[in-house]
């Protein structure tokens, strides 16, 4: 693993890793986790990623070697920590991907600051209130459910919550390996409440419409924790946004199929896919049912 890098955002250090030969003249590729997990939540798809970006891997406040502010923040205090490793690493531009709380992010992003963006990748996501579909009632129930167990148990329930019913059953050694990359890591008690108000305040209020950079919007199917309709809700308001669902995938589906996942974001990046069609309804020419994702 490359060294990690500090960054100033206000008065909170950044920690975020970059990753490729920096003299290369390749993309830079922002990777913004979600809630509780760090840099190393990508599992292995930086590894597939790097081949045809560098990348700039970013520790969410609380999490890995970032700092965690005392008090509350936002996801736009969360766009402001990216600005400010952009910044520190001399990156004028990039394309960004953000997951679940890290899609939130990237979306504030594009919105704030859309100097810096060049095309964005928004996964398992929501475009905030009050135009989103709320979280499906077996993940709220889980919530409620486990908050009075230890924090490796209740990682536990939501991890498999947070993968497919199938994935779950197929793949019993994908959980053991990702709870234990993740056991000596876990962030504490007050950043995952801490960034859980942060994604549940976030008010997207339509202004998606104003992204201009160029979108793709990529959701797992089987999606409970945050429901797959939100990744239309996106893909629709987005100006000329492609949307793709990977069918019977949970949350975390990059996890559950890395290599369909990476392809779909190289592919999208790099403008030499299949072709999409706009997410505001209409059919994919290649169409329904593709094993590794529909294209919509």
């Amino acid at each position: 693993m490359s060294r990690t890098r500090y960054a100033r955002s206000g008065g909170t250090r950044i920690g975020y890793e970059l990753r490729g030969r920096l003299r290369r003249r390749r993309p830079w590729l922002v990777l913004i986790q979600g809630m509780g997990l760090d840099r190393r939540g990508w599992e292995g798809i930086p590894a597939k990623l790097r081949r045809r970006f560098r990348l700039v891997l970013v520790d969410n406040r609380g999490c890995g070697r970032s700092e965690r502010p005392a008090g509350s923040f936002t996801v736009a205090d969360m766009a402001g920590d990216v600005v400010a490793v952009l910044d520190a690493a001399g990156i004028r531009r990039a394309h960004v991907l953000g997951a679940s709380l890290g899609g939130m992010v990237a979306q504030e992003l594009a919105i704030r600051h859309p100097e810096r963006v060049d095309a964005l990748v928004l996964a398992c996501t929501t475009p905030g209130w009050p135009f989103a579909y709320p979280m499906p009632a077996p993940s709220v129930r889980l919530i409620a459910a486990t908050a009075r167990l230890p924090a490796e148990a209740a990682w536990r329930r939501h991890m498999e919550n947070a993968l497919s019913a199938r994935t779950v059953r197929d793949q019993p050694d994908l959980v053991e390996r990702l709870l234990a990359r993740q056991a000596a890591r876990l962030a504490d008690a007050g950043t995952l409440s801490a960034q859980a108000t942060a994604g549940a305040r976030y008010a997207g209020r339509l202004r998606q419409s104003g992204i201009r950079a160029r979108t793709l919007v990529l959701h797992g199917g089987a999606d409970t924790v945050v429901d797959p309709r939100n990744g239309r809700l996106l893909a629709s308001r987005i100006p000329r946004a492609k949307l793709r669902i990977f069918p019977e995938l949970g949350h975390l589906f990059f996890w559950e199929e890395p290599d369909g996942f990476a392809a779909a974001v190289s592919s999208f990046l790099a403008d030499d896919g299949p072709e999409l069609s706009p997410g505001r309804g209409r059919r994919s020419r290649a169409g329904p049912g593709r094993p590794a994702g529909r294209w919509r």
